[in-house]
């Protein structure tokens, strides 16, 4: 079917079910940003495949409400289906509640399926269509589940025991620091949903989410006991003793059944607000519900030493892997015969030649000219084109190793020389990146306030860029983890603290033209040199290794100190690289690291 044929074989199912309006949310049961195949119900009703994005249906009008991010993909890719854009946060632009209370009138009802909604989603979106005498029903059964003839199934991907080479603790350590603050909140079982959660907490890893190393798993654990609700045919007998005889294997779908009786014996339980979806809370019915987040997101965020050193190891080599791909790709582009699809496989190829490469951290995003401007551009067989020996090309990648998670962008100049206007820019993105690095701030601070040190170069010529500066990046696990975040909309109110890992990566995007950013991992840890008994104060440390290119730098707008910390970052990843690399790869290193 075509997407407007989706959308009248779901308005006839609207129908049937007595709702007026329809909310096709990109999430899942478990709240996850990258959903296993058979749940992207969004993409597949609307054409839209960007990872964040809502579709709202309603009797004669529908909608897709998605971020700056995905604003030029979005576009191109809704032509022609009858779904309009909403552009996120731009003005004039209704919220995806405000526009229900335009359509929707007093008795009608919004449908939604609670499992792919959030506790507190449903709840904003259930006063907002009050306001108009509409209420939220929820319909058990998924309305685009019963449209897609052939939903693919559920995966099956193998369970990896992690053994603490890798994570730095067992499974029985984290239980109880776990079981510490659930005893401080006087809960007596806590349950997981997100799927990152449940595999740091198990010292498991899986293959049921692309890019994501994760299991499609829920966990409650209590005082007492850890039951793992997944797939059983997944749990090898290998799995089974790295679990442990304290850790019970359930079937998936037996959760309801644990919930209901949690429910019926008014327990306190602790679910993490933020992140639950509806249908769970429902399940919950009679228990007394405790709200906060859970603490599995500070404790997994707060890196430890072993992680710590499995990053860096993994960093280096993913440094390698860069190194020979711009090498390789400085002689391969003037020949032809490059394209985006290609220069990205050929990336990966030299990353998989790495120790412990497990896969990729995200889809790479290939951009050549205009297309470097979308953001996230997604670069299928359709959209490919050459890379010709002559304006700019944005390279953001990352890989999965068993001892960490990578995440880069390179922005490339593949011509002899750039115009005076891409340098400018280049370079007003150069300091912000620089100025986030050298960044020292007391204990306590926010990501939302260092936010403005990556911006305020290129706000002085009046411009701006509309993503995050900075997400959270987990040590084999997901590419974009939480809480902590440098950015004026994903900060939760969080601080940063020791041993968390964040992207640093301002840019600019030129419709129709090129897209800038640069983006290296930073470590949080003790400024030793500012720190005293009486406050602690903390800094980056820079993990990415990889040449930036000065060939696009306007060095007379860089400061001394900016210049002085790229050339200081330029000798560090020569040292850091230069053995591991053939000769003509180390040549080309030396060049691409000179000083300026």
């Amino acid at each position: 079917m075509k997407t407007r044929e989706k959308i009248e074989a779901l308005r006839r199912l609207m129908e049937k079910n007595g709702v007026q309006a329809y909310l096709v949310p990109s999430t899942d049961a478990h709240n996850d940003e990258y959903v296993p195949e058979c749940w992207r119900r969004r993409a597949f009703l609307s054409g839209f495949t960007g990872s964040a994005g809502d579709v709202v249906v309603t009797v004669h009008k529908a909608g897709l409400w998605t971020d700056g991010r995905y604003f030029l993909q979005a576009a191109q890719q809704l032509r022609g289906s009858g779904i309009k854009l909403y552009r996120v946060g731009e003005k004039g632009v209704p919220t995806i509640a405000e526009f229900l209370q335009t359509e929707l009138s007093a008795k009608e009802k919004l449908g939604v399926d609670p499992r792919t909604i959030s506790l507190q989603r449903a709840d904003e979106l259930e006063r907002a269509v009050a306001e108009r005498g509409a209420r939220l029903k929820s319909i058990s059964t998924n309305l685009v589940d019963a449209i897609w003839e052939d939903q693919p199934p559920l995966p099956r991907g193998e369970i990896l025991p992690m053994g603490r080479e890798f994570t730095g603790e067992s499974i029985a350590s984290k239980l109880r620091r776990i079981r510490k603050a659930m005893r401080e909140r006087g809960v007596v079982a806590h349950l997981l949903t997100t799927l990152d959660a449940v595999a740091w907490t198990f010292n498991i890893r899986g293959q049921d989410i692309e890019y994501n190393p994760v299991v499609i798993a829920y966990a409650l654990i209590t005082l007492n006991d850890a039951i793992l609700f997944v797939d059983r045919r997944k749990v090898t007998p290998k799995v089974k003793r790295h679990l442990g005889p304290k850790v019970k294997v359930r079937r998936y779908e037996a959760v309801e059944t644990a919930l209901k009786g949690l429910g019926r014996r008014h327990a306190p339980v602790w679910i993490d607000g933020g992140t639950v979806n509806r249908w769970v809370v429902d399940c919950l019915r009679g228990a007394r519900l405790y709200t906060e987040a859970t603490p599995v997101n500070l404790m997994k965020a707060a890196k430890n030493a072993v992680e710590i050193k499995g990053m860096k190891a993994a960093h280096l080599r993913d440094g390698v892997a860069m190194v020979r791909f711009l090498s390789w790709l400085s002689e391969a582009v003037p020949q032809g015969g490059v394209s985006e699809l290609s220069a990205a496989a050929k990336l990966e190829k030299f990353r998989a030649r790495g120790r412990h490469f497990r896969g990729l951290s995200f889809e790479t995003i290939s951009g050549y000219a205009a297309h470097g401007a979308i953001i996230h551009y997604a670069v299928d067989e359709d959209s490919d084109v050459p890379l010709k020996p002559r304006g700019i090309y944005l390279v953001d990648s990352g890989g999965q190793y068993l001892d960490g998670t990578t995440d880069i962008t390179r922005t490339w100049l593949l011509g002899k020389r750039a115009t005076r206007e891409q340098k400018r820019k280049y370079t007003r993105v150069l300091q912000g990146h620089i100025e986030l690095a050298r960044a020292r701030f007391p204990e306590g601070v926010r990501g939302m306030r260092l936010d403005t040190l990556a911006r305020m170069f290129l706000w002085h010529d009046g411009l701006d860029y509309n993503h995050g500066t900075g997400h959270g990046v987990g040590a084999f696990l997901n590419v974009h983890e939480g809480p902590q975040a440098i950015s004026p909309t994903r900060d939760i109110g969080v601080p940063l603290e020791e041993g968390n890992i964040l992207s640093d990566e301002p840019g600019y995007y030129e419709p129709g033209g090129y897209g800038i950013r640069i983006e290296s991992l930073v470590l949080v840890r003790r400024d030793e040199e500012l720190s005293s008994e009486d406050r602690k104060w903390l800094c980056f440390e820079n993990l990415t290794c990889c040449p930036i290119d000065t060939r696009l730098v306007e060095v007379k707008l860089l400061s001394s100190e900016q210049r002085r910390w790229l050339n200081d970052y330029h000798a560090w990843v020569k040292k850091k690289l230069s053995g591991r690399l053939n000769e003509k790869d180390r040549r080309w290193l030396a060049r691409a690291c000179r000083r300026i």
